[in-house]
């Protein structure tokens, strides 16, 4: 393939509009959302923390998470020219290495962001960078495997987004409650992004991505990503009961109970039923990372 073919070489900056394309402004609201899911856990009030505040969000959602939509998009282009051609950098719209350049400055703008939020944000953030980096490029490319891609994803996108929430509102390390329930969310997450890899069986089956639905196949992939959703969410609900945190046990059993009545239906047919699942299931699995936050933060 021709460079032609992935990106038209050009010297001058892309239009802001085709940036933030690129930075996929979408997919910045599951860690906004565990990041406020943090914010709330520490129980610490709004007064004098507002520019923690408005870091941690710009860490997690344009910063971090854009930064690696820059980077997939980067090592991707040569596949996104076949699939995806009207994609920025495919279609030149991000030509030259503008793509890449993007890319360098989001991480260096990240880690001077959490350099100046605190000690435990800029730990979580180089964490994130790296894992950013290593999920998309070479020789790591962590995507390529059904077990350590969404892992990846589910460990930044939820647990270092908790994380940041809880530490950047306490200038502290989060209390032990709240590391073990983002833990538990974020092994949970994991069989959230298995089942983002059901809509695209047969291309990473033709490009040699060893998706779960790949490797396992289909039926077994989505038992299991149902299991590795539910079991966590049993473990937090008797976390917090055991901790006293009756309230926050009943709203988390309330989702995982509605979960589990929609499950079925996925596991009818996978394939076509992902995505209804993704805009159900996993909306009541993240209202109920906010209800372990409400009880954990001493709200409900």
């Amino acid at each position: 393939m021709s460079r032609s073919a992935v990106s038209i070489p050009s010297a001058s900056p892309p239009a802001a509009r085709d940036v933030l394309e690129l930075l996929k402004p979408i997919t910045w609201f599951p860690p906004m959302w565990a990041f406020m899911c943090g914010v709330v856990s520490s129980g610490v009030g709004m007064e004098g923390r507002w520019w923690f505040l408005v870091a941690g969000i710009a860490l997690t959602g344009p910063l971090v998470c854009g930064t690696s939509q820059a980077v997939n998009d980067w090592f991707d282009r040569h596949v996104d020219a076949i699939n995806e051609p009207n994609r920025p950098i495919p279609s030149g719209r991000v030509g030259s290495n503008w793509g890449l350049r993007i890319a360098i400055i989001g991480t260096l703008l990240s880690l001077v962001v959490a350099w100046f939020t605190g000690p435990f944000v800029l730990a979580a953030t180089v964490v994130g960078l790296i894992c950013a980096w290593c999920y998309s490029a070479p020789p790591f490319r962590f995507k390529t495997s059904g077990w350590l891609g969404p892992a990846v994803v589910a460990l930044t996108y939820e647990g270092l987004a908790w994380f940041t929430g809880a530490s950047v509102m306490a200038g502290a390390l989060p209390k032990a409650e709240v590391l073990i329930v983002l833990a538990l969310y974020s092994l949970g997450a994991h069989g959230i992004m298995t089942l983002n890899d059901f809509k695209a069986v047969e291309g990473d089956r033709a490009t040699g991505l060893r998706s779960l639905p790949v490797t396992l196949g289909v039926n077994k992939a989505a038992r299991l990503a149902c299991a590795t959703m539910a079991l966590p969410q049993f473990a937090v609900i008797a976390l917090l009961y055991s901790w006293g945190y009756l309230w926050s046990a009943i709203a988390v059993s309330a989702v995982l109970l509605a979960q589990l009545a929609l499950m079925p239906r996925l596991l009818r047919n996978p394939k076509a039923h992902a995505p209804w699942y993704s805009a159900t299931g996993v909306t009541l699995y993240v209202l109920g990372m906010l209800g372990s936050a409400l009880g954990l933060g001493g709200y409900i």
